[in-house]
């Protein structure tokens, strides 16, 4: 017999949760589907086997009681057989559950169900064969709401595989109904119409069962292979976004080189500028370059950011350096925008427990997103004391977010529509960086805005006890420079950048692309106080051996790599002993900090231990 309930039919698509109620059938599940709807319905017709010899030696005492009970003892005898023979066979079904496949489990153990099925439905009968005729009313009635009783136990949990089931209503309960006539003799009249109607009904419900049940089966299947398909999904995503971010950590270098250089050129060309007719397209161009760079910046931050590149490195920072930095590092762009930057400085005391670089970067982030998005009036930044906690808040008189796009705005590359109107520098990356960064420091951030009105964006971090100034290039203004630089880089757009953005600063400026070229010039006698070192060198060389080697035969110059990669061993080793990399596009503001506080003075012991010397 075919492991199905109805004739084969023609290949069709699965059916939707909507379609499933109208047309449930073993059809509309796979065959492992099917085998677990026979064991349900064995597990019950087991049951019910079971339970009918303590039911048929009930019935058979309480008849002995009038009658002569010898027929219905040898009922209750057969019912023990038939018991036990199940019992044994359940066993056999529980091995071959764990040996056999799905479709040849059906085409074995279907067609025993059915028979067995059968078998008890004709032993549910037999005790009204045997009363007909000579039993009292009492017993007869007795005997008529027990069989009801196990056809509707049967009805509702008998019915996974309907076949099963309809063999043992029709052996059963249907075949005792041809005899109460003769059960019944003076009331059958009335009893025999109740009894089909008991019929219709059990008819009706055990349909409904067997649909439920196989649904219950095809919904569990159904979500077992959605949840496969999100599992492959996301194994997709998360290898796409391995991939993406494999391939920004090894193209970020060559990937930075053109923006690093234009920002240098940049640089250099507006300092040299003395055409007045020039002065607005250089700001124009030094805007666009920063918004360059920061897309760069928040792109890459963010895929090493979900890469777990990010050591958390938590500790006790001040919040007002941070401050002191936010005005230096915007003050200058929101007067170009003719906007006022506002700063309401925290306590001197107050210090949240935070990692300095995340800080730094979400705290920017926010300023310059505010920044972008405000056409007119100001941007305040201030700090509040909520509890535990300190609570950073940048509020801005721009744009605003509306309430269905508060979900999204932290997702990468997401803008809301509106803000393309007023600013289309922006690439949907700052925020996401800054939920990233706040996520890894397991602080809270959140925002409150009014469509048209403003927004004001927060962070808030654990209070902490006072800790270190955290040092900034960015701290330290700019001072006149004197001295000479050996720059070493492969490429000879990023030399030529150099040479015109150091040379504008009136440094002197030596260039070489690999370390033969740097010692040439080491060997020529040039006293170099500052090297700057790409660690990526078209000869194979590492640049942070040709830095340490360079700095050993230069013991008074200060050094720094150079790199556009943020995952090279060479870099992470750099900064483990405590050398600074600076990452390209280099911004300048910063490197002229730097090169100002590295120049203005003779190295002293002080010095010495911020980078250390071989």
């Amino acid at each position: 017999m075919e492991p199905v309930s109805a004739p084969a039919a023609p290949a069709r698509a699965p059916a939707t949760p909507a379609q499933e109620p109208a047309q449930a059938s073993l059809q509309t599940v796979s065959m492992a589907g099917q085998a677990r709807l026979l064991e349900m319905t064995y597990q019950r017709l087991h049951t019910s086997i079971m339970v009918l010899p303590l039911v048929a030696l009930a019935l058979t005492l309480f008849y002995q009681l009038q009658h002569d009970a010898r027929w219905m003892w040898g009922w209750f005898g057969f019912y023990v057989v038939f018991a036990a023979t199940s019992h044994r066979l359940r066993r056999v079904f529980r091995q071959d559950q764990g040996r056999r496949d799905a479709a040849d489990l059906m085409r074995r153990w279907r067609p025993r169900l059915e028979l067995c099925a059968l078998i008890h439905g004709a032993g549910t009968t037999a005790p009204v064969v045997i009363a007909a005729g000579h039993a009292s009313y009492d017993f007869a009635l007795l005997l008529l709401v027990t069989n009801a009783a196990i056809l509707a136990g049967n009805a509702t949990h008998q019915t996974p595989v309907l076949s099963v089931f309809m063999r043992f209503f029709m052996t059963g309960w249907n075949a005792s109904l041809l005899v109460q006539p003769w059960l019944f003799p003076q009331h059958w009249y009335f009893i025999l119409p109740l009894s089909l109607l008991h019929t219709f009904t059990m008819y009706r419900h055990s349909h409904t069962a067997h649909r439920f049940f196989v649904h219950q089966v095809w919904l569990e299947e159904r979500g077992q292979q959605l949840s496969a398909q999100y599992r492959e999904a996301r194994d997709a995503a998360e290898a796409a976004l391995a991939e993406k971010n494999r391939f920004l950590s090894t193209a970020a270098h060559d990937l930075r080189q053109p923006v690093h250089a234009m920002g240098l050129l940049t640089e250099a060309i507006a300092l040299r500028n003395r055409d007045t007719a020039l002065a607005a397209p250089l700001s124009d161009l030094r805007l666009n370059l920063q918004s360059v760079q920061l897309m760069f910046n928040s792109l890459l931050d963010l895929s090493k950011i979900e890469s777990g590149q990010v050591a958390v490195r938590p500790e006790p920072l001040l919040l007002r350096p941070f401050f002191n930095e936010l005005e230096i590092q915007f003050l200058a762009e929101a007067r170009s925008r003719g906007l006022r930057l506002r700063l309401h400085m925290p306590p001197a005391g107050a210090a949240v427990q935070a990692d300095a670089a995340l800080l730094r970067q979400s705290l920017s982030n926010l300023v310059h997103n505010a920044l972008r998005y405000t056409p007119q009036g100001g941007v305040l930044i201030g700090a509040r004391r909520r509890q535990g906690h300190w609570r950073i808040e940048v509020w801005d008189t721009g744009l605003g977010v509306a309430l269905e796009d508060r979900a999204r705005i932290y997702q990468p590359f997401y803008r809301p529509q509106h803000a393309w109107h007023i600013n289309r520098e922006g690439h949907g990356l700052g925020l996401a960086v800054v939920a990233r960064c706040v996520d890894l420091m397991g602080a809270q951030h959140g925002l409150q805005s009014r469509l048209g009105t403003g927004s004001c964006f927060w962070l808030q971090l654990p209070a902490a006890a006072p800790g270190p100034c955290p040092a900034s290039p960015r701290s330290q203004p700019a001072r006149p420079l004197q001295g000479r630089c050996l720059i070493l880089d492969d490429d000879p757009h990023v030399l030529g950048a150099w040479s015109a953005l150091l040379s504008s600063w009136g440094l002197q400026v030596c260039l070489a692309s690999d370390a033969r070229q740097a010692f040439a010039h080491v060997d020529a006698g040039q006293a170099i106080d500052v090297v700057l070192c790409d660690q990526r060198l078209r000869s194979g060389e590492s640049g942070f051996d040709v830095l340490l080697a360079l700095l050993a035969r230069c013991p008074q110059a200060r050094g720094a790599m150079v790199s556009g990669e943020f995952d090279a061993p060479a870099l992470r080793r750099a900064e483990d002993e405590g050398y600074l990399v600076l990452k390209k596009p280099v911004d300048v503001a910063d490197l002229q900090a730097l090169l100002s506080r590295w120049l203005a003075a003779p190295v002293d012991a002080a010095a010495a231990v911020e980078v250390p010397q071989p």
